[in-house]
C-alpha cells in the first residue's frame, strides 16, 4: 500500500535534515570502534576468557556500522524489518563481550563494549522516538551493571569508576538522541509547510487551467455564436428563415455542450450528448438515447469531434432522432439517425476520429467513430 504523501514528504525532509547528523554519529562510532576499542582489545587479548569472543563481538558491531554506511550512501533510513534485528545484534554483542571479560575489569579500558555499544545502538535507532533511545540506553546500562555486580568485587572505587563511565556512556549518545528528536519535530513542521505549499500551488495551477479553459470556451463562442447574434441584432439575418433557425439551434446545442464540458461526471461523452439532445427535446423532437459498453475518459478534442456532427443532426431534426453510443477500451462509435434531411456536416479534426453519413430522402444516418492508435490518457 502506498504511503500517505504527507508521510512521504516528512520522511524525505527528515532524511535530509538528519543526513549530516547520521554521518557525524557514524564517524564517531566507527572511529571509536577502530581507534579506541580495537587497541584495547589487542592490549587485553591475553586476559580475555576466551579472547576470540571479543573478536566476534567486535565483528558484529562493525557489521552493523557497515550496513549503516551503505544506507547513508544510498540516502535511506533503516527499514523497519531490519531495525530490531540490528538492535538485537548490538545487545547480543555486548552480552558476549561481557561474558568473556576478566574478573574485576568492568567499566575499565578492557571493557570496550560498555562505551561503544551505545553509539552503535544510536546509529540504528536514530530515526526512532526519544523514548526508544531511553529504553535501549537503560537496557544496555542495566546489562553492564549486572555484569559489574556479578564479575567484580564491588567497592567504592569500582562504583565510582562505573558511575563516572556511565556519564559519558549514557550522556553523549543521549544528547545526540535529543538532537535527533528535535530534528524530527523540525522535519514534521517543515513537511507540513511543504505540503501546504504544494497544495496551494496545485490549487493555483488548477485555477489557472480552469481560467484558460474558460477563455477558450469564450473564444469558441466568439467564432460561431457571436456572428449569429450580431446578424440577428443588426437585422441582417431573419429569425423566420429556416436556415437561420437551424443555425440558432446548432449554436444552442454547442453552447449547452460547452457548459456541460466543465461538469465532473463519470461519463463525460454521454453527459455532453444528453445536453445536446435537450435542444432537440425542447423543440418537441422525440429523442432516444441508448449506450452500450464501457470506454475510457476521452480527451476533450476527441469528445468534441464525436459530438459535433450528432449535435448538428439533433438540432435540425424535424420530429424524431435516435442516438446510439457503442464503445470499448479502444473504440467508440456514436450513431445518429434522424429526419433532418441532407446536411453539410463538419469534418473531424482529432486523430483517430472518422465520420460517415448516408441519407435517403429526409432520413439521415451519421456515424462518428474513434479508434485508438495509442492508449488514451
Amino acid at each position: 500500500m502506498a504511503d500517505d504523501p504527507r508521510i512521504a514528504i516528512e520522511r524525505a525532509t527528515r532524511a535530509q535534515l538528519t543526513s549530516r547528523l547520521r554521518v557525524g554519529i557514524l564517524a564517531t562510532a566507527s572511529a571509536g570502534l577502530t581507534l579506541l576499542c580495537l587497541p584495547n582489545i589487542v592490549r587485553g587479548w591475553e586476559h580475555y576468557q576466551p579472547a576470540w569472543v571479543q573478536l566476534v563481538s567486535f565483528t558484529m558491531l562493525a557489521g552493523v556500522l557497515g550496513v549503516e554506511a551503505a544506507l547513508v550512501v544510498r540516502g535511506r533510513l533503516w527499514p523497519a524489518a531490519w531495525r530490531w534485528p540490528a538492535v538485537g545484534v548490538v545487545v547480543l554483542a555486548a552480552v558476549l563481550s561481557y561474558s568473556a571479560l576478566p574478573h574485576g575489569h568492568a567499566a575499565s579500558a578492557g571493557d570496550w563494549v560498555f562505551g561503544e555499544a551505545t553509539w552503535v545502538g544510536l546509529v540504528v535507532l536514530l530515526s526512532r522516538p526519544l523514548r526508544v533511545h531511553l529504553a535501549f540506553l537503560g537496557l544496555h546500562w542495566g546489562v553492564a551493571l549486572a555484569n559489574m555486580l556479578l564479575t567484580t568485587d564491588v567497592d567504592r572505587t569500582t562504583v565510582l569508576r562505573f558511575a563516572t563511565g556511565s556519564i559519558g556512556v549514557i550522556g553523549y549518545p543521549l544528547c545526540m538522541a535529543v538532537t535527533a528528536a528535535a530534528f524530527r519535530g523540525i522535519a514534521r513542521s517543515a513537511a507540513a509547510a511543504k505540503w501546504e505549499t504544494e497544495q496551494v500551488a496545485a490549487a493555483e495551477a488548477a485555477a489557472a487551467e480552469s481560467h484558460r479553459r474558460r477563455q477558450q470556451r469564450f473564444a469558441d463562442l466568439d467564432l460561431s455564436t457571436m456572428p449569429l447574434l450580431e446578424g440577428l441584432a443588426s437585422g441582417r439575418l431573419d429569425p423566420a428563415d429556416p436556415a437561420v433557425r437551424r443555425e440558432c439551434a446548432v449554436e444552442a446545442a454547442r453552447m449547452r455542450r460547452l457548459f456541460a464540458e466543465v461538469d465532473v461526471v463519470p461519463n463525460r461523452l454521454l453527459h455532453e450528448l444528453r445536453h445536446c439532445a435537450e435542444v432537440a427535446d425542447r423543440k418537441g423532437v422525440l429523442v432516444e438515447l441508448d449506450a452500450r459498453g464501457q470506454w475510457p475518459d476521452l480527451p476533450l478534442p476527441v469528445r468534441r469531434d464525436l459530438t459535433e456532427a450528432p449535435l448538428t443532426v439533433l438540432a435540425t431534426a424535424a420530429s424524431w432522432a435516435r442516438v446510439t453510443v457503442v464503445g470499448g477500451p479502444d473504440l467508440v462509435s456514436v450513431n445518429v439517425l434522424a429526419d433532418c434531411g441532407p446536411l453539410d456536416l463538419p469534418r473531424p479534426a482529432a486523430p483517430g476520429v472518422r465520420l460517415e453519413a448516408f441519407g435517403t430522402g429526409e432520413r439521415l444516418w451519421v456515424e462518428v467513430r474513434w479508434q485508438a492508435t495509442t492508449s488514451p490518457r
